[in-house]
């Protein structure tokens, strides 16, 4: 792990477990096994320390859509993508964490937002041509991904706060989102 690693790393962990305001970024240098100069050679301000996390956590989202087959039916493409966001964040805890404190912060410039939404891109696709061959409802894409993107993280949210998993929970949730958003 290069040291700007080892500093992004420590800083996720840190900004989750204590929350931006609590974590200063001597402790995160600490944490990092590095010097505050190092720090400060590589992200000059905490805010920019924390954009480069989020847009490294978009950059990870994104790459989940790569492998998809767009010859597949719509729902098949869109449990994938249910399911793999599901996974992936279930991997990475922290990036759930962090992602949930920070995505309305002020903190995250318009432009870092602004390439971070291009990590969705190929489900507003989806979105797009299932409501062309009349599969999807017409209703506005962003609409739809509020919808899809708040039934995520609910799914999350209740996920990371149970002892028991059922297998059955993952499944009736695809259902039941699939048959919100279905013409």
């Amino acid at each position: 792990m290069t040291k700007k690693e080892a500093i992004l790393s420590s800083a996720l962990k840190l900004l989750t477990e204590k929350g931006v305001h609590n974590t200063p970024m001597s402790a995160i240098a600490k944490a990092a096994g590095t010097g505050m100069g190092t720090i400060y050679n590589y992200f000059p301000n905490k805010d920019i320390l924390i954009n480069e996390i989020y847009i490294g956590i978009k950059n990870k989202e994104k790459e989940l859509f790569v492998k998809f087959d767009a010859d597949q039916p719509i729902k098949t493409q869109f449990e994938l993508y249910f399911t793999s966001i599901i996974d992936f964040f279930i991997a990475n805890p922290e990036s759930f964490q962090f992602m949930e404190q920070l995505q309305a912060s002020p903190i995250i410039t318009e432009e870092i937002r602004t390439e971070g939404a291009k990590a969705i891109t190929p489900v507003k696709d989806l979105l797009i041509k299932g409501k062309q061959e009349r599969i999807i409802k017409a209703i506005a894409v962003d609409e739809l991904l509020m919808f899809i993107g708040g039934a995520v993280l609910s799914y999350l949210r209740w996920y990371f706060n149970q002892t028991e998993i059922k297998n059955s929970s993952l499944k009736n949730q695809i259902q039941l989102v699939w048959d919100g958003i279905k013409e």
